[in-house]
């Protein structure tokens, strides 16, 4: 550790997500033959407004980086300071990720050796459950002048550091900094240079066997760092063993976003059935329970949901995809509600239902409680199951653009089909392009977009019509 540069890192920022959030304020502690030789930090204008949570934590406000300098002026600054350096930090995925991403809106590729203080601290104190900054300097007597802030918490870091070679065996504490540094070993059909042209965006990737057979599909925000997460030995699944073994080539589809990434998956794993994809897969019977509540003499019925159009799911009660899945949750609301099987749907026959006779049942299969009152405590049982109205007169647009403003995605979405996706204004006027594209309901489309729209992120949708 004290052989080599190192630089201590802590940014602040205007939120969590490295994407699309901005830096506010950056510290650099150089570290050289174990001292510190120098600290630099400064303000930056993130050219947004910080939100107001941010500001109460880190004091940091929008008059404070008001004519501050933007990150692309002082990107030459922080790339003098950082180069030919280990870079350490306390949850380093977070300050990496903001510094990579902020470097990569100036046209930089940046890449650094990372060692994370907290996975450093969980390696070497096994023992205690948190290794949050504050429960490192509580349980090392470390002394922090401004939390929350760059040049404060980075300092913490240098002084944990410090502390760790002065207190504890060196040894020990070498052997677990050069484990955490060790790079990933590659799969035996991989060659080094196919890692040098992954992405460090979002987008989709495919892991290709002999004949180019497809072994798996993944995505994430950071093609890059989550394809090497597979290769790593220390978190390796009896999955990515497998897939190690058998491993001849990767595949990478970018996308401009998170959401395209989702979907892409989601798209692929049903179209080319991957042997270690478990999730996703293709349902050739998505299954929903139907039930008309404005009739006393309706009960519940599980239908295929290619029976239903898209427009009526509202009408209908969850999604399954076997019909098993299906009847044991009625089942299971028959129980905990106290229903009648006869009038869920569950009992065949004529006479009081299996419920009734184990005291589970009310007795509206036998005239003890009318057809009303179970159709009320039937509508409250269901009614967590109920399916959520489409919350858009027709057909949406949502736009997506790429951090370097290269790439834009527009996904096309109506009553919670997937309809594609265009990449320019121009391509909504092709003629035909909806009728092309026949609705077709997907219950992993339905939770994405579930997730999507409960994100409290700003959202650039457009409605077509």
């Amino acid at each position: 550790m004290f052989d080599q540069k190192a630089v201590f890192v802590d940014v602040e920022t205007t939120g969590g997500n490295a994407t699309c959030d901005r830096v506010t304020e950056i510290a650099i502690l150089e570290m050289r033959d174990g001292r510190l030789v120098s600290e630099w930090s400064t303000l930056i204008d993130p050219g947004v407004s910080i939100p107001g949570y941010i500001q109460a934590l880190t004091g940091i406000t929008d008059e404070m980086v008001r004519g501050c300098p933007a990150f692309s002026e002082i990107h030459e600054e922080v790339l003098g300071r950082l180069t030919g350096s280990l870079f350490v930090a306390h949850n380093a995925r977070f300050d990496y990720g903001f510094v990579k991403n902020e470097f990569r809106r100036c046209g930089i590729r940046y890449q650094a050796p990372v060692l994370c203080t907290v996975k450093l601290s969980r390696s070497l104190f096994p023992g205690y459950t948190r290794h949050n900054l504050d429960s490192l300097i509580h349980r090392h007597n470390l002394n922090c002048g401004a939390r929350h802030r760059a040049s404060g918490d980075a300092r913490v870091l240098f002084d944990f550091m410090t502390h760790l070679f002065t207190t504890e065996n060196r040894g020990r504490v070498t052997s677990a900094i050069d484990n955490l540094l060790k790079k990933p070993a590659l799969p035996p059909g991989i060659e080094p240079e196919i890692l040098d042209d992954l992405p460090e965006g979002p987008g989709v990737y495919r892991f290709l066997g002999v004949d180019n057979a497809v072994l798996y599909v993944g995505k994430s925000i950071n093609v890059r760092d989550r394809v090497l997460s597979h290769f790593s030995g220390d978190h390796a699944s009896n999955r990515d063993m497998k897939i190690n073994a058998q491993i001849r080539s990767i595949e990478v589809t970018e996308t401009a976003g998170e959401l395209g990434a989702l979907l892409l998956e989601a798209q692929l794993v049903k179209d080319l059935s991957p042997v270690y994809n478990r999730r996703l897969r293709r349902y050739d019977s998505l299954l929903t329970i139907r039930w008309d509540s404005d009739s006393d003499q309706s009960v519940p019925a599980i239908i295929s949901t290619t029976d239903m159009h898209p427009v009526d799911i509202q009408q209908h009660y969850g999604l399954f995809r076997t019909k098993r899945q299906a009847e044991n949750t009625l089942r299971n609301l028959v129980r905990e509600h106290g229903l009648c099987e006869s009038m869920t749907g569950l009992h065949k026959g004529k006479g009081p239902c299996f419920g009734y006779h184990v005291k589970r049942c009310r007795g509206t299969c036998v005239g003890e409680e009318s057809y009303m009152q179970h159709r009320i405590r039937l509508l409250e049982a269901l009614q967590p199951l109920k399916n959520r109205t489409w919350p858009y007169r027709g057909r949406i647009g949502i736009r997506e653009v790429s951090l370097d403003g290269d790439r834009t995605d527009l996904h096309l979405f109506n009553h919670w089909c997937y309809l594609g996706t265009v990449h320019s204004e121009d391509e909504l006027n092709q003629p035909d392009l909806f009728n092309s594209r026949q609705p077709a309901f997907d219950i992993d489309t339905y939770k994405i977009l579930q997730r999507f729209f409960r994100q409290k992120r700003r959202r650039d949708i457009r409605v077509l019509e």
